[in-house]
């Protein structure tokens, strides 16, 4: 089995701030995954505050007797600029503090990572990375994610899936 966890803060508050990045994209995931099968997967939100996302996994990868190689953890990623994204083995940004209580409670930096970069500011701009990441996406981001970036993420995400763990989508 495959566990697809997406990070970022419970309720509406901050449904959509850029720190929820990996909330959204599961959203958009399952919607394109209704009515298809799909075998050995598991895809959902956390349901706590991003600095307490490491308690979450953990009870869900010892609920689940899950290995770390098949966890598959979506989040934002300030290094990176809106529009780009990463799927990596084991590598992330500098500072996450959710990724940082995964680590912590699993003892491991060993999982796959979908870092989707949200980072828009202009250099001469720049405001703290804390803050820009609890604000909301402006109505264009939003729309650039949900016709053009979420779709490209969605169908490497695919191929991942099916290359790498075998996964039928």
């Amino acid at each position: 089995m495959i566990l697809i966890i997406g990070l970022g803060n419970p309720g509406p508050r901050y449904q959509n701030n850029r720190h929820n990045v990996g909330h959204l994209f599961v959203d958009y995931s399952v919607k394109e995954l209704t009515g298809l099968r799909v075998y050995g997967l598991r895809i959902m939100k956390t349901d706590c505050y991003m600095n307490e996302s490491g308690k979450f996994v953990k009870k869900l990868t010892s609920h689940y007797s899950l290995t770390t190689s098949h966890l598959i953890i979506i989040h934002d990623d300030l290094d990176i600029p809106l529009g780009k994204f990463h799927i990596q083995f084991a590598s992330g940004p500098l500072l996450h503090n959710g990724l940082e209580s995964i680590e912590q409670h699993l003892k491991t930096k060993d999982f796959w990572r979908i870092r989707i970069g949200v980072d828009n500011r202009l250099p001469d701009k720049k405001i703290p990375g804390e803050t820009y990441a609890m604000q909301n996406f402006l109505p264009e981001e939003k729309k650039l994610l949900e016709t053009e970036i979420f779709p490209k993420i969605f169908e490497q995400f695919k191929l991942h899936l099916k290359n790498e763990f075998k996964v039928v989508v």
